[in-house]
């Protein structure tokens, strides 16, 4: 039967620093559904006054920020990380009966879906008043809000273009001809949140070219065939293999791939970097991009309800989210903010007119079968 919303707690907050809630602001928790098909989950740990964060290794998420929101708040921290957003889903679904953490920070747009559908979430109640447009367009409900944002999309390297007289391509199907032999590295989409956002681009772009005879995994097995790189996760595509990337600098890259999978404003991070000087770009082909925003949420079935909503609240401040072009390497949720023009950083990254449209329910419900074809198509 599904449980009633049971409202456990009405408290005054009082004001911390300005930065997370007012004197006159007033939290309610609630043990509750977070759908109409979902009911409320038992509390999975001992509340001990300490807030427990699930994540990935965000940058933005530093021991300096958890230090200053303790400080404001009163709270303690304890992280939780896996290696990415999907590890992040995957545990949230193992310990789905007797979760272990009180909020989620991380699951993007090509995971939350399955996340709200899996129960795995409950009301938050952050204040969504400045957050963009842009960042609320794929998911604009209650049970998570977004704290960055991005294009992921192709980046190729113009010194290979140039000097081998190379024609940058303009269809996908370019990219299986010799020239491209070995020259391209993907993170895997099984395990990697932007090869899983390649992926979802490929499926719109084959499904809206004028070839009713090919699709997304035609064109997948044949890239596999002109001997493209797959790595595990996006460092190693863009660390290890890209040569047009800040990995050229670091010990153990091998710089066999002159194009890969980043976001169209990783040309304008090298710039920011290098003293506004790149040899990277991204290739702005129609359908090819993927817009990802990533999403912060309270678990159904944690203990401190209140310090996640305190950290959701801290997270949107236009003190912490001001920084992410800076701290995270992504543009923040804010109204009115862009990236910084400091040493090229926003002359440098590209904001796609065409990318992907395939929604978040068509995402979630047809999610294991692209996998399931991917994997046919490219591991076997």
């Amino acid at each position: 039967m599904k449980m009633p919303i049971l409202f456990v707690l009405l408290i005054l907050v009082s004001s911390i620093s300005g930065c997370i809630l007012n004197d006159n602001d007033i939290i309610t928790t609630a043990y509750s559904p977070n759908s109409d098909t979902c009911e409320g989950a038992p509390i999975g740990h001992n509340d001990d006054g300490k807030l427990r964060i699930i994540t990935y290794d965000i940058n933005a998420i530093s021991d300096d920020m958890i230090s200053q929101f303790t400080n404001q708040s009163g709270y303690q921290v304890e992280i939780i990380r896996t290696d990415d957003a999907g590890g992040i889903l995957e545990q949230m679904l193992q310990t789905k009966n007797a979760q272990q953490a009180d909020l989620m920070i991380g699951l993007d747009n090509s995971y939350l879906q399955s996340a709200i559908d899996n129960c795995l979430l409950q009301y938050q109640y952050a204040n969504v008043e400045n957050i963009s447009d842009s960042a609320l367009s794929h998911y604009d409900g209650d049970f998570a809000v977004p704290f960055d944002q991005g294009y992921v999309c192709i980046n190729y390297d113009e010194n290979y273009v140039d000097g081998e007289n190379i024609t940058i391509p303009t269809s996908l199907w370019n990219l299986t001809e010799q020239q491209w032999n070995g020259k391209v590295a993907f993170p895997s989409p099984v395990t990697s949140s932007p090869g899983r956002s390649f992926m979802i681009s490929t499926i719109d772009y084959f499904e809206n070219d004028d070839d009713n005879s090919t699709d997304a995994f035609d064109w997948w097995r044949m890239m596999k065939n002109n001997n493209a790189i797959f790595t595990s996760g996006w460092t190693e595509s863009y660390e290890t293999h890209y040569t047009g990337g800040y990995g050229e600098w670091t010990e153990g890259h091998i710089g066999d791939a002159a194009m890969t999978i980043s976001y169209c404003h990783s040309p304008g991070v090298e710039a920011y970097y290098s003293s506004n000087w790149t040899h990277s770009t991204s290739l702005m082909l129609p359908k090819t991009s993927f817009h990802q925003v990533e999403y912060a949420g309270v678990i159904n079935g944690a203990a401190n309800v209140i310090a996640a909503n305190l950290f959701i609240e801290y997270l949107l401040s236009a003190e912490i989210n001001t920084q992410m072009p800076e701290a995270n390497l992504m543009y923040s949720v804010l109204d009115d903010t862009d990236l910084p023009e400091t040493a090229g950083y926003r002359y440098h990254s590209d904001i796609p007119t065409q990318p992907c449209t395939i929604t978040n329910d068509r995402i979630s419900q047809e999610m294991e079968q692209w996998l399931s074809k991917w994997i046919v198509e490219v591991e076997y």
